[in-house]
């Protein structure tokens, strides 16, 4: 063969292997994942250097781009991104965002989209689940999660003779009378909205609405969620719970209360302990049950949610990496960087990544969603107007629900 024929085919040979290497970027589809996730934390450094490079090395075909948004800034892209149809395939979305954005035919009804909804739905905590249900039809699935537990210093429960936290109703109000003797607050509580006070509605046995979201009335001014309201109001006006649960500014806030030996617990998330460990490593926090009362000990679910778009023009490599990050490598990986698991299988392996994740994952079995309703901002408005005004005694505690279950029936329609 002749030099010239030999340089002929060697082009020919790389010019095939160009245009096969064309074809095979062409055919890789390329999903895009709106998140929230702290840049200032560990979880962005989680996500990008270990869990998407495992997805993509097991899915050759797919190529994940994280798009990390400010919290404050997401929900306000998302409406944008709604009108202009620039949305992404997956979002790692607020609880609370998931009804209003399912309401406005944004997002992919997962339980009729994906073939193992059912599989998938059954491994995780059912009340982190519920956050994702609207109008008959689950519109994304878990993807961490946190809930409110009794946090305390045992060391100011031991200057105040304590053995250790109430565990009951009963427990609570007891001591915090004698508390009270000495100088201290044993509860310290920073709202009266629905994050601060449905734990112990629920656990009184009363609720906020019926089981459908459709009707407050009977139900938020019903017998035990009066009483359960009560007993707070009463620790109240008997000078066992600061001022600052209806006025921020009337008093420490929890942490520093806490820091300082003035409040002995309050009911927080996973951050606390990782808050006091970095800058009151001094304080050792320990953590247990919501105080049980009729209804036993519930507390209210946070987290987010991850939710497949109806845009998305990539539904099946979404749906692969949705899946992968429900996989227990994944939620594994994140609970590292600080992220609550929703996987029931966790209990196996994260108290022994935080010692303090076993009582949140106790916690976080019975915990319940706040209602889940495109309303609930103004639902959640209504209540902490509302029920201050008992606390502030310009309402007794029937007549301060009993307002509030009217006004949230009207945005429940």
């Amino acid at each position: 063969m002749s030099n010239r024929r030999l340089l002929e085919v060697l082009a020919l040979a790389v010019l095939a292997v160009g245009l096969a290497s064309t074809a095979a970027a062409q055919a890789k589809t390329t999903i895009t994942f709106w998140t929230a996730y702290s840049s200032d934390g560990p979880e962005v450094k989680q996500l990008d250097s270990v869990i998407i490079p495992a997805f993509e090395k097991a899915h050759p075909g797919i190529t994940v781009k994280d798009v990390t948004i400010p919290y404050n800034d997401l929900h306000q892209k998302l409406i944008t991104a709604v009108a202009g149809a620039q949305l992404p395939d997956l979002v790692r979305s607020d609880i609370i965002w998931v009804p209003e954005l399912a309401n406005l035919g944004v997002l992919a009804p997962l339980d009729t989209t994906m073939s193992d909804f059912k599989s998938l739905s059954d491994s995780v905590f059912p009340g982190p689940l519920a956050t994702n249900y609207w109008k008959g039809h689950y519109y994304g699935l878990p993807l961490d999660t946190n809930t409110r537990i009794w946090v305390y210093d045992p060391a100011t429960l031991t200057k105040l003779g304590m053995g250790g936290p109430p565990t009951t109703f009963a427990e609570l109000k007891s001591m915090a009378a004698a508390a009270k003797q000495k100088g201290v607050y044993l509860y310290a509580e920073g709202g009266t909205g629905g994050w601060n006070i449905l734990p112990w509605i629920w656990s009184g046995g009363g609720s906020l609405t019926n089981d459908t979201y459709t009707k407050a009335s009977g139900y938020l001014d019903g017998p035990k969620s009066v009483a359960a309201v009560q007993m707070l109001v009463d620790l109240y006006k008997a000078g066992e719970l600061p001022n600052i649960i209806v006025n921020p500014n009337g008093g420490l806030g929890t942490y520093d209360g806490i820091f300082q030996g003035k409040y002995a617990s309050t009911l927080d998330g996973p951050w606390m302990f990782a808050i006091f460990a970095s800058s009151h490593p001094d304080t050792k926090l320990a953590g247990s049950m919501v105080p049980a009362g009729p209804g036993g000990s519930v507390s209210v679910v946070g987290g987010e949610d991850i939710v497949l778009t109806q845009q998305s023009k990539h539904k099946e490599a979404a749906q692969e990496f949705l899946r992968f990050m429900l996989s227990p490598f994944a939620q594994r990986q994140m609970a590292e960087a600080g992220q609550m698991p929703v996987l029931k299988s966790a209990d196996g392996w994260l108290p022994a990544i935080h010692g303090y994740y076993d009582t949140f994952l106790k916690q976080i079995a019975t915990a319940k969603p706040r209602t889940p309703t495109p309303k609930w901002p103004q639902i959640d408005q209504v209540m902490t107007t509302e029920i201050a005004k008992a606390f502030q005694g310009t309402e007794t505690v029937q007549q301060a629900l009993t307002n509030a279950a009217h006004q949230i029936d009207a945005l429940l329609q």
